[in-house]
Parts: structure tokens; C-alpha cells; sequence
């Protein structure tokens, strides 16, 4: 979703606070869930976008939504951030719900949407410190700069960074307020490795100075390297909910082989091979959780080689989080 600076800024006014200090607006003692929701219903036109959603998100724990585009994550959390009203469903961030004079909650919180859109002629600094300027608490844009990477950029326009850099610059822009909890929607979409690697940085030590993060991908890596507990989200509902090494367990096994053949095995055949757990179908191949490759390797090759069938792909890798929700639907995460 893209928003205008404008818009944002409005999110963050300090216009209607009441005239306090810092120490004055200090939050009372938070509770134990930083976010709640509970049947959750936003639809666009005949489109169910989010169909019933539940889920808690505890402090300082690092939440994410996993699921391919067009799963409903992005609006979830809208929903979560205040920016779009649910159909139906209750919503309760950081011990309150959204509705009129929620300007002291949005001074807690951190946004980093899929798309902002930034003034074009402001410097990275100008961009920074006009952020900055709508909190009453918050962190020396110099130092989130630094932290993201864009110090070389502090003087260069906005328009002219690249998409990378525009996405880091949207991450600290959601970091220079200091918040409590902290929303990304898709963070790493458009970086180079490095770039991802030093935002996953700053999201871990965001989490271990006490934050919270709720954040989307469709990256499993990112998912399995960053959350606590991940939902996965398909056609607007939650059909998984667990710890990356919970979800992976489900599958049964250490190991995944995918392969094609010519012509190809019946799926019956391939259940009563040694060592594998479970399969599935993926694209035009198929996908066969075993319990250790060196059994479900040789026992597939021979199947293959018994049929008269040729090989025409074969790979392996370890599970997980895609090949859960392979499990779960039949798709990947990612269509190539």
C-alpha cells in the first residue's frame, strides 16, 4: 500500500497531544500482548482480503505473517496499524483499540509500509529529522542513518536513491521515533543480500533492546531467521501458527526431495517408498518429505530405474517453512 508523506505525518501529529513531557507520556506497565485481534473480515467488492482472522502477537517477540502474495498479510496489517477499519472483528494494539484521539498510541508505534512515499526533493537527513520532528521521544536521525547503511547518502535527494535504499530509508523512518512496536510490511523486498543482512541486524537488535515486531515476508529464510512464532496466511485465513522449528517438525522429517520424471510415478507408488513421509505435489514435480536422504534417495532412484521412467530432475535441501505450506496447499510461497 502506498501513503503520502503527508498522510503519514497526520498519523503522527503532535497538534492534538496534550503539551507533556516525555517522562509525563511514558506508557503504564504493558501488558503481556502487544497485539490482539480476533475475527477479523475486510472485504474489497466481491474479494475476501482477510476472512475471520484471529491471532497475538506477546512483547517483544518478533511475529511474522508468511504467505504468498495476495494471501492477506499486507491488510492484516493495515488493520493492525490503525490505517484501514475492518469489516468486522475486534483489534486491541498495545492495550487499546482504534478509534478517535489515538495520537499518544501512534507515538509508540514504528511503520515501515510496502511502499511510502517519500517528498523526492528532501535530503535522506531532511527526511530523517522531519520524522523525527513528529515524536516527542525518539532516537538522533544521524544515528538510525548510520545504522542502516545511508550515511553516504545523508545529502542525497530522496528521488534519487535507488529501490533498496528508499526501503532502508522507510526502516528508519519507522526507528527514529524509538518506538515499542514496530510494523514491517515486506522490509527486504528489492535489497541486495549485504542490505538484508544489516536490516535483519537492526530488527534484532531493535528486539533485544525490548521491542516488538509484527512484519510480512514471503522470504521462509527471513521468517526462520527472524520471528519467534510465524502465522501463515493463505486466502485471508491463518492455517498454520507455531515456532519456524514447530511448523517444520510437522512435516515428519529432516529432508525434502523434489524430482520430475518421464513419465511419471503414481503418487501411490511413490508413499511406499522407504523413508518418505509424505508427498506432494509442486508445479510439475514432486515433492517428498523423507526421514533421512540417504534411505529416500536410492529407494526413488530405483522406483525410477524398475518403471522404465527417465530422470529428469532431482534435488534435495532441508525442510522448511516453504515446504510446510507446500503441505498445507499444494503452492509455493513463491510462483517463479
Amino acid at each position: 500500500m502506498t501513503r503520502s508523506l503527508e498522510s503519514l505525518r497526520s498519523l503522527t501529529s503532535l497538534e492534538s497531544l496534550p503539551a507533556t513531557s516525555p517522562r509525563a507520556m511514558a506508557a503504564p506497565a504493558a501488558p503481556e500482548v502487544a497485539v490482539r485481534c480476533r475475527g477479523l473480515v475486510k472485504r474489497y467488492g466481491d474479494v475476501v482480503a482477510v476472512d475471520g482472522l484471529d491471532l497475538e502477537v506477546q512483547r517483544g517477540e518478533c511475529f511474522g505473517l508468511l504467505g504468498p502474495n495476495g494471501a492477506g498479510k499486507t491488510t492484516t496489517l493495515e488493520i493492525l496499524e490503525g490505517l484501514t477499519v475492518p469489516d468486522a472483528g475486534e483489534v486491541e494494539v498495545l492495550g487499546s483499540a482504534w478509534g478517535k484521539g489515538n495520537q499518544a498510541l501512534r507515538q509508540r508505534l514504528g511503520l515501515a509500509l510496502q511502499e511510502t512515499q517519500l517528498s523526492p526533493k528532501l535530503t535522506v537527513l531532511e527526511t530523517l529529522r522531519l520524522f523525527r520532528s513528529f515524536y516527542i521521544r525518539g532516537q538522533q536521525p544521524e544515528d538510525v542513518m548510520r545504522r542502516l547503511a545511508l550515511d553516504e547518502k545523508r545529502d542525497a535527494p530522496v528521488g534519487k536513491l535507488s529501490g533498496g535504499q528508499k526501503q532502508r530509508l522507510a526502516v528508519a523512518c519507522a526507528l527514529v521515533g524509538d518506538p515499542e512496536l514496530l510494523f514491517l510490511d515486506e522490509p527486504t523486498t528489492g535489497l541486495d543480500p549485504q542490505s538484508r543482512l544489516q536490516l535483519w541486524e537492526q530488527v534484532s537488535d531493535f528486539r533485544g533492546g525490548g521491542g516488538t515486531v509484527a512484519l510480512t515476508t514471503h522470504y521462509m529464510d527471513e521468517a526462520e531467521r527472524l520471528c519467534d512464532r510465524v502465522a501463515i496466511v493463505d486466502h485471508g485465513r491463518v492455517i498454520a501458527l507455531g515456532t519456524p522449528a514447530e511448523l517444520i517438525a510437522s512435516l515428519h522429517a529432516a529432508d525434502v526431495v523434489e524430482f520430475a520424471s518421464e513419465p511419471e510415478l503414481p503418487r501411490e507408488s511413490l508413499l511406499r517408498l522407504e523413508g518418505v513421509r509424505e508427498v506432494h505435489r509442486r508445479g510439475a514435480n514432486w515433492s517428498l518429505a523423507v526421514g533421512s536422504l540417504i534411505a529416500g534417495v536410492p529407494a526413488l532412484l530405483a522406483a525410477v530405474e524398475r518403471s522404465g521412467a527417465r530422470l529428469v530432475h532431482l534435488s534435495t535441501h532441508r525442510a522448511t517453512l516453504e515446504d510446510v505450506f507446500v503441505a498445507l496447499t499444494g503452492r509455493a510461497l513463491r510462483e517463479d
